[in-house]
């Protein structure tokens, strides 16, 4: 009992402190859960509405038109979606993304867009408060402390969760809502029900957030995978991609592939593609790099880099997610399974919901303290 009760006050103690960031972060999660969704439907007044017998131009005089458009810059990179109607996303050597009608080549204005916007406003207060300048380390502190706290949190209340009774009553009381309930006893039984259920969403959801946030975390995982963290790897071992040799004549060839070909041949290694980004490499010399992504973009185990050689148009290597070690894949899985994504509508829905259930254990949780602290006090 002494060791229950000691866990209870320091939860209790952790929870207060932490309770306005985790609030935040909860509400700002629920909302960016709904990010992809919402920035597919922000599109819909730049979906072409070709003829039936219309035909898209190549990646090649779509690449043409925006560099005619934009003298002074140069495309680094094009990213096509399997729906021809959706404009295609030219990135410039600058970083600034154009939105491009994939049939007459008009560029139709940044992909900038007022939703776009919109959620990397709500992204930026998830992560550090939206605080700019020196000031945004101290958000980031805030908000790495508080998840800390909230693993913490996690833990321990599935310790203190536990029924100590063994029959059935006391396990349908903690697993259940219960109607009838006033006030504290209903805040105790939504935030025990809700933290059970959504103690396995939010234990990955946290764990994959400390990873963001501490290096020491995210050493871990590569230790765990039984693999020697990249951070501390000696600098004279550093690898090269898979197929790419930097060590090619510089000099131009003579004539290149075009990259509308080079396209189809990743198609055809890897059919089914949702969304292909081709990279253009600064030098003639350097392969082509082609991501096909069979997802949803924000699945690491169905893209594939494929590096294809621009004067032959031959397959020179393969890169990404299949070419990872174990503990970089796990990396990967934990970045998207932060916010759910890897899993498609199912993965972010359950984002969703915990998102809004850790809310309301918040919530209860403040008024529970509340009834415990301070209505004391003032009868008194």
């Amino acid at each position: 009992m002494a060791l229950r009760r000691a866990i209870f006050w320091i939860h209790l103690i952790v929870g207060i402190a932490g309770a306005i960031v985790i609030f935040m972060m909860a509400v700002t999660g629920l909302i960016l859960s709904f990010e992809a969704p919402f920035s597919r439907w922000a599109l819909q007044p730049y979906l072409a509405d070709p003829p039936p017998d219309a035909v898209p131009l190549s990646l090649d005089q779509l690449i043409e038109r925006v560099v005619t458009e934009k003298a002074s810059r140069i495309v680094t990179s094009a990213t096509l979606t399997v729906d021809s109607r959706e404009p295609a996303v030219l990135r410039l050597d600058n970083n600034a993304a154009i939105l491009v009608d994939r049939f007459t080549g008009e560029p139709l204005g940044d992909a900038n867009t007022r939703t776009r916007r919109f959620f990397r406003s709500v992204m930026y207060w998830h992560r550090w408060f939206a605080l700019d300048g020196e000031y945004r380390i101290i958000g980031r502190t805030f908000t790495a402390t508080s998840n800390l706290g909230f693993l913490f949190l996690l833990v321990s209340g599935l310790f203190l969760w536990w029924p100590t009774g063994r029959n059935r009553a006391a396990w349908r009381r903690v697993l259940w809502f219960r109607r009838g309930l006033r006030r504290r006893a209903r805040n105790f039984n939504w935030h025990s029900v809700i933290g059970f259920w959504s103690a396995l969403p939010l234990l990955i959801i946290v764990a994959s957030g400390a990873t963001f946030s501490y290096q020491w975390a995210a050493n871990l995982v590569y230790r765990l995978a039984g693999e020697v963290p990249p951070s501390q790897m000696s600098s004279g071992s550093s690898a090269t991609e898979p197929g790419r040799d930097l060590s090619a004549n510089n000099s131009p060839p003579t004539s290149l592939q075009t990259l509308q070909a080079l396209t189809g041949k990743a198609v055809s290694e890897r059919p089914g593609w949702r969304t292909i980004t081709v990279r253009v490499p600064k030098e003639t010399h350097l392969p082509v790099s082609i991501t096909v992504d069979r997802g949803n973009g924000r699945q690491p185990s169905k893209t594939e880099d494929l590096l294809f050689d621009w004067k032959t148009g031959e397959l020179v290597g393969r890169g990404g997610y299949p070419t990872f070690s174990r503990g970089h894949r796990i990396r990967r899985w934990l970045r998207f399974a932060h916010t759910g994504e890897i899993y498609g509508v199912i993965g972010q829905s359950v984002a969703a919901v915990v998102s809004l259930g850790t809310a309301v254990i918040v919530w209860t949780g403040l008024a529970m303290s509340w009834r415990r602290f301070v209505r004391p006090r003032r009868r008194g």
